[in-house]
C-alpha cells in the first residue's frame, strides 16, 4: 500500500460542475445556430452504393451527383462485408426517393465520369422515413427500460446509502453523458444515424460500471469507517480510490478505439468515422461523470435531505469498528 493524497472533489464540486455545465450551454447555441444534421435512416431517401477499383475521388463524385439537383448528398466510402470489393455509398435524404428512371441516369453518368474507376453498382435501396422513426423510438424506450432497471438495481444493492438517491444521480450522470456524445455529433457535424445510438449504448455501459465501483467503495468504507469519518471526507476518499481503476479501464478501451481511428484515417475509410470518435470522447467523459457528479451530487443530496448518519445502527457499526478504523487512520495509507 502507498501513500495517497486524497482528492478534494467535494469541495470543488462548482469548478467540476461548471464544466458540464458550459459544454451545455455552447451546445445548445451551436445547434440553434447550425443546426443538426439527421441521416437518411430517420428521415428517408435512397442509398446507391457502387463498388469501385483504384483511387476515387469523393469530393468529385459529391460535385458531379449535386449537379443533378437531386436534393442532399453525402458520399462516404468503405468496403463490402461479403467480399473484397471497395465502395462508395451516395445518399440522397429526401421523403419520396429516387425512381428507377433518375438512378439509372445517375449511374451511367457516373460511369462516364468515372470511367477509370469502373463503377458498378451493387445495391439500391430506398428507406422509408416512418420505419427510421419507429427504430429510433424503439432505441429510446430501450434506453428509458434500462434507466428504470438501473435505478431498482443501485436502489437495491447500495440501500445502506441511500440507495434510491444514489440511483437518481446516477442516471444524472448518464443523462450528461448521453448529451456529452449528442454534442459531439454537432460540433463535428456527423448525421444523426445507428452510430449515434451504438456509442450512446457502449458510452452507458462504461459510465454505469465506473459509478457502481464508487458507490461499492462508499459502502465498503462506510462499514469500514462507520460515522467517525465526515460524508465528505468518506465520499472524496472513495472516489479517489476509484480513480486509477476507473481511468486504466478507460484507456484500454480508448486506445483500442482511437487505433480504429487511425487505421479508418489513413486507409480512407470514412463510414466509422463517426463511431469511433464519439466513442472515444464519449468514454473520458463517462469516467469524468461517474468520478466527478455523480458522487459529488449524492454528497450534496444527503447532507440536505438524506437519512442522519448519527442513527442508532450506524452508532452500532461504529463502537464496533471503532477499533480498526482507528488503525487505519493512524496508519495514514490508502488502498487502491
Amino acid at each position: 500500500m502507498d501513500n495517497q493524497k486524497v482528492i478534494k472533489f467535494i469541495e470543488n464540486r462548482k469548478i467540476l460542475f461548471a464544466i458540464p455545465i458550459a459544454i451545455v450551454v455552447i451546445t445548445v447555441i451551436v445547434n440553434i445556430i447550425l443546426g443538426l444534421e439527421v441521416a437518411i435512416e430517420f428521415k428517408g431517401g435512397t442509398m446507391l452504393t457502387y463498388s469501385y477499383t483504384g483511387e476515387i475521388d469523393t469530393n468529385a463524385v459529391q460535385a458531379t451527383v449535386e449537379a443533378e439537383n437531386h436534393g442532399a448528398v453525402k458520399v462516404t466510402t468503405g468496403s463490402a462485408l461479403n467480399s473484397s470489393l471497395e465502395t462508395v455509398q451516395i445518399s440522397f435524404a429526401s421523403s419520396e426517393g429516387l425512381t428507377a428512371e433518375i438512378q439509372t441516369d445517375l449511374t451511367n453518368k457516373l460511369q462516364k465520369e468515372f470511367k477509370e474507376n469502373s463503377l458498378v453498382l451493387v445495391d439500391s435501396q430506398d428507406v422509408n422515413p416512418t420505419s427510421g422513426f419507429e427504430f429510433f423510438l424503439k432505441c429510446m424506450v430501450a434506453v428509458l427500460f434500462s434507466f428504470v432497471l438501473l435505478v431498482i438495481y443501485i436502489a437495491f444493492r447500495f440501500k445502506k446509502i441511500g440507495g434510491l438517491s444514489a440511483g437518481v444521480f446516477a442516471l444524472v450522470a448518464l443523462m450528461h453523458d448521453i448529451f456529452i456524445v449528442y454534442a459531439v455529433f454537432v460540433y463535428l457535424r456527423f448525421p444523426i444515424d445507428a452510430n449515434f445510438m451504438a456509442v450512446v449504448l457502449t458510452t452507458l455501459g462504461n459510465s454505469i460500471n465506473n459509478t457502481i465501483v464508487v458507490y461499492d467503495r462508499v459502502r465498503e468504507n462506510r462499514t469500514l469507517y462507520g460515522t467517525t469519518m465526515p460524508l465528505r471526507d468518506l465520499v472524496n476518499l472513495s472516489i479517489t480510490q476509484s480513480v486509477k481503476r476507473s481511468i486504466n479501464t478507460t484507456l484500454t478501451t480508448g486506445i483500442a478505439v482511437l487505433s480504429i481511428c487511425v487505421v479508418c484515417a489513413i486507409c480512407g475509410v470514412t463510414s466509422i468515422m463517426s463511431f469511433a470518435i464519439p466513442m472515444v470522447v464519449g468514454l473520458v467523459f463517462g469516467t469524468y461523470s461517474s468520478l466527478c457528479i455523480s458522487g459529488p451530487l449524492w454528497v450534496l443530496w444527503q447532507e440536505k435531505f438524506g437519512k442522519s448518519y448519527t442513527d442508532k445502527d450506524d452508532r452500532k457499526k461504529s463502537n464496533n469498528g471503532g477499533k480498526k478504523a482507528s488503525t487505519v487512520r493512524d496508519t495514514k495509507k490508502l488502498m487502491v
